[in-house]
């Protein structure tokens, strides 16, 4: 029976949300935050991580800032997503490379030391503009398929866990995610 948590969370809402968004990523459509060029087909994306501490580089910005920033360097061939620059960002955040401050609405983002380090080293590098890997579903199956899986895990400790178990699954979660970002972040 699917009832909603008593904090109005529904969890089977986003087990089936997060199927929903797996199933997607096998069809033609692309990915966000994928290179694009005209109508043609698709194209692996770019490294945000590195064309984030570039356009950084530069000067404080808030993220669609970054995006437009991207979108100007790569004469509009790529447009990173929110969704894939927002947790980039974030990630960027607890690696100590860039720090945030409310600014009016919105949030601006500038380098620490660390970071003004690390977006040197591309300076000379290869740029993080160019494509690195595009989507394959099949060989990429397993990743939908783990992700559901988990999700499903969660459901169950969220409908017949105790307190505690559910307190060191959202930990065991949101570990899962963090290390999930930081291969992203790889090289």
């Amino acid at each position: 029976m699917r009832t909603p948590s008593s904090t109005g969370f529904d969890l089977w809402e986003a087990v089936d949300g997060l199927r929903e968004t797996f199933n997607s990523r096998g069809s033609g459509s692309m990915r966000s935050g994928q290179m694009r060029s005209g109508q043609m087909g698709r194209m692996g994306r770019g490294d945000v991580r590195a064309a984030i501490l570039v356009a950084l580089a530069e000067e404080p910005m808030h993220g669609y800032q970054i995006i437009q920033s991207i979108e100007a360097r790569t004469k509009g061939a790529w447009k990173p997503s929110p969704g894939s620059v927002y947790p980039t960002l974030q990630l960027l955040s607890d690696e100590g490379l860039v720090s945030s401050e409310q600014v009016g609405e919105r949030k601006v983002y500038s380098l620490t030391e660390a970071g003004v380090e690390a977006a040197a080293e591309f300076s000379n590098g290869p740029t993080p503009w160019e494509p690195r890997r595009s989507w394959n579903s099949e060989r990429n199956a397993a990743l939908p398929r783990s992700g559901g899986k988990l999700a499903q895990a969660a459901a169950q400790v969220a409908q017949s866990g105790t307190p505690d178990q559910t307190e060191r699954a959202v930990a065991a979660i949101d570990e899962a995610r963090r290390k999930i970002y930081a291969i992203l972040a790889e090289d």
